[in-house]
């Protein structure tokens, strides 16, 4: 029998994990086609689509979901095997496996309750509350709505104006890819395939063709999707051992979407019609989970102030695979604000707790913010390695250092009272 070292083993099996899921692809199996979007449309957004268990049932996935159940349990069978029940690389890789196994069974429940279900055991809800605080998901959403609907003016400026054609945003992002990844070969290009204006892949950020963007659009698809999505997912394809972390399941989403937006945020590139955007999001489907349906949440976006284009992209995230009658949205649109929330707090905390070399791992590819201490342990010990690709202020913590120590101190001020104050002055003059 040849003698595998542990490194081998951990490897073969990340690849095979990589490998089985590669046809798992959950928006391509809920997302709709052109018929039931037109037949939406043509009842001027007024008449539910057929979009049920029969409609997705009549698409191909590409793979037999129960032969891929088979496979993944028989993988997680051969991770427990080949690393032990105790081994802590194997307990995590049989936790992927686990949401691999799920997120098929959430595929095959599309149109029904138990999509919804399963879509909020993987993502989460908006009535979750975050480390057991009082405060739920839905809370933050409600604080936001109120903040950003007085600050949205702010977005009256040059850099605002969408007056560049996708080309020239091909043309501007690659001009900076190329300074950022510089020994990988990352690109943006166009297409006409894709729903939202920008989408990332593996090396690649799409560029819907035909869309017209703003110079601040450029800044916040460079950090978002290059920095973030594409970056995390080169350092993941650059591991010699962890293969798994070139590719992200469920588990991952509110990590890499939280880092995303903290980067538009610590860079200054985002603005309040974006963030409220995002926030809203987070109504729409608490909404949803309470009962209203694609129609009450397309309302919910006319009512505040977007096309009926928007209205209708926004609403059908919330119900893509669910249920359009309400009662059952696809939740994983919290990821943004609630990964925000997740992440800021692990930062602080790794600095309180004198541990800053944590924060960096965030880039070592994809994954959960519960992963870092185990995979940083691994890294000490060879297994796996440093993020290549890092934005500045990441590769240099000590901004991100005393951010987080005054920010620290600054939760413990009563804010209440720190509001009453300035309201007291704000009212005398303004």
């Amino acid at each position: 029998m040849v003698w595998t070292s542990y490194k081998e083993k951990v490897k073969l099996l990340s690849e095979r994990i990589v490998n089985a899921q590669k046809p798992i692809r959950i928006l391509d199996a809920i997302k709709w086609d052109v018929e039931a979007e037109a037949q939406f449309r043509k009842s001027k957004f007024k008449i539910l689509p057929k979009v049920d268990a029969e409609y997705y049932a009549q698409f191909d996935l590409g793979y037999d979901p129960e032969k891929k159940i088979e496979e993944l349990t028989d993988l997680r069978s051969d991770v427990v095997t080949q690393l032990g029940k105790g081994d802590s690389i194997g307990q995590l890789l049989v936790t992927i496996v686990d949401e691999y196994i799920e997120v098929v069974r959430m595929i095959l429940a599309r149109g029904t309750l138990d999509f919804w279900k399963i879509s909020r055991n993987l993502y989460g809800s908006p009535k979750d509350t975050l480390f057991g605080d009082v405060n739920k998901i839905s809370d933050l959403g409600v604080l936001l709505y109120g903040i950003f609907g007085k600050i949205d003016h702010l977005a009256a400026s040059d850099s605002m104006r969408k007056d560049l054609s996708a080309a020239e945003v091909v043309g501007l992002l690659n001009e900076r890819f190329e300074a950022y990844f510089l020994d990988d070969a990352v690109e943006a290009r166009l297409s006409d395939g894709i729903v939202a204006d920008a989408a990332a892949g593996s090396e690649v950020v799409k560029i819907r063709e035909g869309s017209m963007f703003s110079r601040r659009d450029v800044d916040i698809l460079e950090v978002h999707e290059g920095w973030v999505h594409v970056g995390t997912t080169q350092n993941g394809l650059r591991q010699h051992v962890a293969k798994w972390l070139a590719k992200g399941p469920p588990r991952c989403a509110s990590t890499q979407e939280g880092l995303a937006v903290i980067m538009e945020i610590f860079t200054f590139r985002t603005y309040p019609g974006r963030a409220r955007r995002i926030n809203n999001r987070i109504l729409a489907i608490d909404k949803a989970e309470d009962g209203a349906s694609l129609l009450d949440i397309f309302e919910f976006y006319r009512t505040e102030g977007y096309d009926e284009e928007e209205c209708f992209y926004q609403a059908k995230r919330v119900f893509r695979g669910g249920l359009v009658e309400g009662g059952g949205p696809f939740t994983k649109d919290i990821s943004y604000c609630k990964g925000f929330i997740e992440n800021y707090n692990f930062m602080r905390a790794a600095i309180r707790s004198g541990k800053p070399e944590l924060i960096p791992f965030l880039f070592a590819g994809k994954m959960s913010l519960e992963d870092v201490p185990l995979l940083y342990q691994k890294y000490q010990e060879g297994v796996i390695d440093a993020p290549h690709h890092l934005p500045p202020l990441f590769r240099d913590l000590n901004g991100i250092a005393v951010w987080m120590s005054f920010s620290s101190f600054l939760n413990m001020v009563d804010l209440k009272k720190v509001q009453e104050h300035y309201d007291r002055l704000f009212s005398q003059h303004l």
